[in-house]
């Protein structure tokens, strides 16, 4: 594992990997790491994230399995990349109603 050397990175590289592994509609990202400085997870470099997530993948399966499907698609950034993750993680019909 490795540590990307900016939050924008990182990021960016969170948004590619739910795009790729849940062929997401949108993604959304949104680096919180500023608001945890002095933590003792911030301490370690890992970063705090929230994210919205839109996959056809979520039909037919309750929050939690969605929720896992997130986590399993970062599982490697989560090692030591991502100390904290806010998961928002919404089926295609959801999303077009929330507007």
């Amino acid at each position: 594992m490795f540590l990307l050397s900016t939050p924008q990175a990182r990021a960016q590289r969170i948004e590619t990997q739910l795009r790729q592994a849940l062929d997401a509609s949108h993604v959304e990202v949104v680096d919180e790491s500023a608001l945890h400085v002095g933590h003792a997870g911030a301490a370690s470099g890992a970063g705090h994230f929230r994210v919205c997530v839109v996959s056809a993948q979520f039909e037919g399966k309750p929050r939690v399995a969605a929720q896992r499907l997130v986590y399993r698609a970062l599982a490697d950034m989560m090692e030591s990349e991502i100390h904290a993750l806010s998961i928002r993680a919404l089926r295609p019909s959801e999303w077009e109603s929330s507007d």
